[in-house]
């Protein structure tokens, strides 16, 4: 115990003589450093790092080999992004080799492999469909891990009972609670699906993030009863700020206290489904009020050329979250 204790003295009369050196010592000396007046200052934030996804430069528009990923990537680098969240259904392999590639071209490309956008669906009352879509939502969680990418985006999955995502779209996301079953029983089938997955999360380090998108993630309400149901750090919130079609700052805010990463909207040339005016300043001074820190990442939904665009939402997030 008195060697420790020596070795910690040692070490911290080492490191005061190694700052002395440089010409920093104590505010409260008055000596050379900080003015003691400086304290008073207000300190400077750090902007949150902003980020697209590759979603932007495809929207589903033709085969995905058209916009393959090594494409978006360096278009993104060149745009002056931070970081790149990767859309699964865009990928052409799941093999380790094109993974690492990926991984190797966006660190080249000094990129942050920062988000995984997924899809599954627990909201049926078939117990083997929901066990299909646990041991997929699985195995994305392992190729989040393979990619070195910190948080995954979950859906709920939705009812089925209207087929066309356009006709959703029509509707605004709502959509009938399939004939014979309730929407209690809806949340009980993915509050024990999502659970399932929290352990292989929680063991490859991966955030899973409830994204507020359709079926019982269509509304803050719903989002934050799954999430804080199950009541875990590994689970947490994926917030878009384009999935909300009535109140969208309230319900916002609402979920945010949770957020591991936000999407950001843009709708330059007309919206594909629809076209919110979003005030980024706004979202920015709710993401501040709840200390959110992390990446803001570009989901452009717009008919404008993503060439175009792309670099015009960039100007907008940039100058929102400085």
């Amino acid at each position: 115990m008195k060697t420790n204790r020596r070795n910690f003295i040692r070490q911290s009369t080492l490191a005061a003589a190694g700052l002395a050196g440089l010409g920093v010592t104590n505010a409260y000396s008055g000596q050379k450093g900080q003015d003691i007046s400086d304290r008073n200052k207000p300190v400077k934030t750090r902007p949150n790092p902003i980020g697209v996804s590759t979603y932007s430069f495809w929207q589903f528009n033709g085969p995905r080999e058209n916009v393959p990923i090594e494409k978006c990537i360096d278009d993104a680098a060149r745009m002056g992004f931070d970081g790149i969240e990767l859309l699964l259904v865009q990928m052409t392999s799941e093999e380790n080799s094109y993974l690492q590639n990926i991984k190797r071209r966006a660190f080249h490309a000094g990129l942050d492999l920062m988000g995984f956008s997924t899809h599954q669906g627990f909201l049926s009352p078939d117990p083997e469909y929901r066990l299909e879509n646990i041991n997929k939502t699985i195995h994305q969680i392992e190729l989040a891990y393979m990619l070195g990418i910190p948080t995954m985006r979950l859906n709920t999955g939705r009812w089925g009972t209207i087929r066309s995502f356009d006709e959703l779209m029509d509707k605004k996301g709502i959509e009938p609670i399939l004939e014979g079953y309730t929407e209690e029983e809806g949340f009980k089938w993915v509050i024990d699906s999502i659970e399932k997955c929290i352990p292989k999360a929680e063991e490859c380090g991966v955030v899973l993030g409830l994204e507020n998108h359709w079926g019982l993630g269509r509304t803050a309400e719903g989002v934050m009863r799954i999430v804080n149901t199950i009541d875990y750090p590994w689970l947490q919130v994926t917030a878009d700020t384009g999935n909300f079609l009535e109140n969208q700052y309230e319900q916002f805010d609402r979920i945010t206290s949770k957020a591991i990463l936000v999407q950001a909207k843009t709708y330059y040339g007309g919206g594909k489904w629809y076209s919110l005016d979003i005030d980024y300043g706004l979202i920015a001074a709710i993401l501040r009020k709840n200390n959110y820190k992390g990446y803001i990442s570009l989901e452009f939904e717009g008919n404008e050329s993503p060439e175009t665009a792309i670099p015009k939402s960039l100007e907008l997030l940039r100058k929102a979250f400085s």
